[in-house]
C-alpha cells in the first residue's frame, strides 16, 4: 500500500522542522514546502512552489495529498506586523483553493492569541477577543475555515498552540533571545516581572501533539477529534519560573533584571490549554 502524502508548508521554519522530522519517524510520505529547503531533513520531498500564486490548481500542483498541515506564517513572533493582515487573504485563498481542488483533511496552526486577554483554561469553546494584529488574523482565518469546512466537507483540524521552548537557537521567542544573550557573554537580561502565568510545551512535544491530531483518520480512527485543538501541556507556568529553570538546564552565567519592561497590556495572568482533546488524541494514538 502506498503511503499516505502529507504536505507540510513552512517545512523549513520552527515548528516546521520538527513536524517533518516526526512524519518521516512515522512512515508518511512528506512533501515540504517553504521558500528553502531545510538540510536536516532531506528524506522529504521539498518544493518552492508558491503558495501564495492563487493558483486554483494548486491541489493538483502539490501532488494531491492526503493531508496539508498548515505551517508558513510570517513574522509570528511579530505581533504588530501589519503582514498579518496583509497576507490574511491569500492564507484564505489557498486553503480554499486546496480543499476545492479534492483535499479532505486539513490542519492548520493557531495560536492562543486568538483569544485575547483571558484566565483560566482555554476551550474549544472560549469566546475570542485578540488584540493583536496577529490574534486577529488567526482568528479570522479559524473562523472562515471552519466555515469553509462544512460547505466544502473536509476535516479541519484548528491546532491552537501556546508558549514553545526547545531548539532555542533557532527560534524567536524569550527562550531564544536569552541564549542570544548568554552566547554574547551578557550577565543581565532585561525582563517583565515573570508573575504571569503560561501553558509551555517543548517544541518536540508540540510536534507529536500536531502530528498526532492531524493524523488522525489517515491513522484509522473512526470519529477523529475536529474543529480546535488545543497543542498544549494543559497546566499554567509562571514565566519567571520556567526562563529561570531553562538558564539553570543550559548553565548560562546570566541573570533576569526583573521589572526592566512592562507586561503587555494583551497578556492574560495566567492561561493555559484545556488539554482533554488533544490527551484523547494521545490515548487513541498509543492504542490504550
Amino acid at each position: 500500500m502506498d503511503m499516505e502524502k502529507v504536505l507540510v508548508t513552512g517545512a523549513s521554519g520552527y515548528i516546521g522542522r520538527h513536524v517533518v522530522r516526526e512524519l518521516l519517524r512515522r512512515g508518511f510520505f512528506v512533501v515540504a514546502s517553504d521558500v528553502r529547503p531545510d538540510e536536516e531533513n532531506p528524506d522529504a520531498t521539498f518544493t518552492d512552489l508558491d503558495i501564495f500564486s492563487g493558483d486554483e490548481g494548486m491541489y493538483d500542483a502539490f501532488g494531491r495529498p492526503d493531508l496539508l498541515i498548515h505551517l508558513a506564517w510570517e513574522k509570528g513572533f511579530v505581533h504588530g506586523a501589519p503582514e498579518h493582515m496583509e497576507r490574511l487573504s491569500s492564507h484564505f485563498a489557498f486553503l480554499r483553493n486546496m480543499a476545492e481542488g479534492g483535499l479532505k483533511e486539513m490542519a492548520v496552526m493557531g495560536s492562543m492569541h486568538e483569544v485575547g486577554f483571558f484566565e483560566g483554561a482555554v476551550t474549544d469553546s472560549t469566546p475570542c477577543k485578540p488584540l493583536s494584529l496577529y490574534g486577529a488574523s488567526k482568528n479570522a482565518l479559524r473562523q472562515a475555515m471552519l466555515i469553509e469546512a462544512k460547505r466544502l466537507d473536509f476535516s479541519l483540524y484548528w491546532l491552537r498552540g501556546y508558549y514553545i521552548y526547545g531548539d532555542d537557537t533557532r527560534g524567536s521567542s524569550i527562550f531564544a533571545k536569552i541564549s542570544q544573550a548568554a552566547d554574547e557573554g551578557k550577565k543581565e537580561f532585561p525582563f517583565t516581572t515573570g508573575q504571569n502565568k503560561y501553558d509551555f510545551i517543548s517544541i518536540d512535544g508540540l510536534a507529536e501533539q500536531i502530528v498526532s491530531a492531524s493524523t488522525q483518520r489517515l491513522r484509522g480512527i473512526g470519529k477523529p477529534v475536529t474543529g480546535v485543538i488545543n497543542v498544549c501541556s494543559g497546566k499554567a507556568v509562571p514565566l519567571a519560573e520556567q526562563v529561570e529553570s531553562f538558564i539553570r538546564e543550559n548553565g548560562f552565567d546570566i541573570a533576569l533584571k526583573y521589572g526592566a519592561f512592562p507586561d503587555r497590556p494583551y497578556d492574560s495572568k495566567f492561561i493555559w490549554g484545556d488539554d482533554k482533546s488533544i490527551r484523547k488524541i494521545l490515548k487513541a494514538d498509543k492504542g490504550l
